[in-house]
């Protein structure tokens, strides 16, 4: 493939997955969310909430009621934090119970104007035309803006145990916001792909010990970088090399004694610099085809700490206790296939009710508009507790 058209396919992704250019959130969500201290407050509960807007293009009109909520969740250390998201509930009129959906979105970018609810209002968080779709199912949604985006500090991007948790608390946050019809009896579901399949997939493994009062009835992920070093090797000097260091940032937020700065020379410092600054279309193009030596003095990836930082990252290493859809796009360009396979291995051998869908001939972002609505199907059959069809 000419090298053309494969920087056009890998910001056609970016675009897809994410918003384009860095937006202003109306209600400044980087300035201090509020003096309540998070050690006050219980993962899940509510710290402001305000009302806000869902249009899945700009202008497009929703019968939908949307708020702007930040929330207290723990990070990868364990400490309290505080993260923001956003809760759309469909205004049909229906007053009773309906089905809750954690969804958890792939990669925007590490500055605060990439984050979901920053671009929700405006019509430019792409993903929100899948988001969309699963709101016209009269389901409830509530998307994590993910710790340090939207809120002070920096994105731990790819940080799984920090991810899975802004993904199950962002659920509780929407069943005690107070709309009718969506609280602890809610039966939920939890969805994601590439970023958000890994966040989806972590909050799927920490169900049972952090979350266990969610009436969680299954995870649909897809895309999955359940191993960061493997994930890593295969995009080195390829078209996602610089999700490599923006991943490298994410894990230096949560794990700042990885002192990622002491690796980078000066050219590797400015383009991290500026992935900070910027929303992940422009990131992937300035990003592609370098390599981890073009942009260090000495390869962070070798070093004993950081390999223990990426590892605590993998997935696999706990059974998902609600059955799980995993899919996983055989020809995917930015993480590879075998990793897909490697999860379902991890859960099957563990005991997991998973059901695995390889997506013939399709690359990344064929992933996700392929195999969006059957997942998004796949949870009504375990909100109608219906069969299960595992095929480990």
């Amino acid at each position: 493939m000419h090298i053309r058209t494969r920087v056009a396919g890998v910001v056609a992704a970016a675009l897809l997955l994410s918003a384009a250019t860095p937006t202003a959130f109306a209600q400044s969500p980087a300035s201090p969310v509020s003096p309540v201290s998070p050690s006050s407050l219980t993962p899940g509960d509510i710290v402001t909430q305000s009302p806000t807007a869902f249009h899945p293009l700009p202008g497009q009109w929703t019968n939908t009621r949307a708020w702007h909520v930040t929330y207290r969740s723990t990070s990868a250390t364990g400490a309290p934090n505080v993260v923001s998201g956003t809760v759309i509930v469909p205004a049909d009129g229906h007053t009773g119970p309906r089905p809750l959906v954690t969804y958890a979105v792939g990669t925007v970018g590490l500055a605060d104007s990439c984050a979901p609810s920053a671009n929700f209002p405006l019509g430019t968080a792409v993903e929100a035309t899948l988001i969309n779709q699963v709101v016209q199912k009269g389901w409830a949604v509530a998307v994590t803006d993910y710790e340090g985006l939207g809120t002070p500090g920096d994105h731990t991007y790819t940080v799984g145990r920090a991810e899975g948790t802004a993904v199950l608390d962002a659920a509780r946050a929407a069943e005690r916001l107070g709309v009718p019809g969506v609280d602890a009896a809610s039966p939920v579901g939890i969805m994601g792909y590439s970023q958000g399949g890994q966040a989806a997939a972590w909050a799927a493994e920490l169900h049972r010990t952090y979350a266990p009062d969610l009436l969680v009835k299954g995870t649909a992920t897809g895309g999955v970088p359940a191993d960061l070093m493997k994930v890593a090797a295969a995009d080195d000097g390829g078209l996602g090399s610089g999700l490599i260091f923006m991943a490298a940032a994410g894990q230096d937020a949560a794990f700042p004694e990885l002192r990622l700065d002491t690796y980078l020379n000066p050219a590797g410092k400015a383009l991290v610099n500026y992935f900070r600054n910027n929303c992940v279309a422009v990131d992937t193009t300035v990003g592609s085809f370098k390599h981890i030596t073009d942009l260090t003095v000495r390869n962070p990836l070798q070093q004993p700490d950081w390999q223990a930082a990426l590892e605590r990252s993998r997935l696999g290493t706990q059974r998902p206790d609600a059955p799980v859809y995993l899919y996983h796009a055989t020809l995917d360009e930015l993480i590879p296939y075998p990793v897909g396979q490697g999860l379902r291995s991890d859960w099957c051998a563990r005991g997991a009710d998973v059901e695995w869908h390889a997506l013939a001939l399709l690359g990344h972002i064929g992933g996700v508009t392929v195999g969006g609505v059957p997942a998004a199907n796949w949870l009504a059959d375990r909100f109608a507790d219906r069969p299960t069809h595992a095929n480990c």
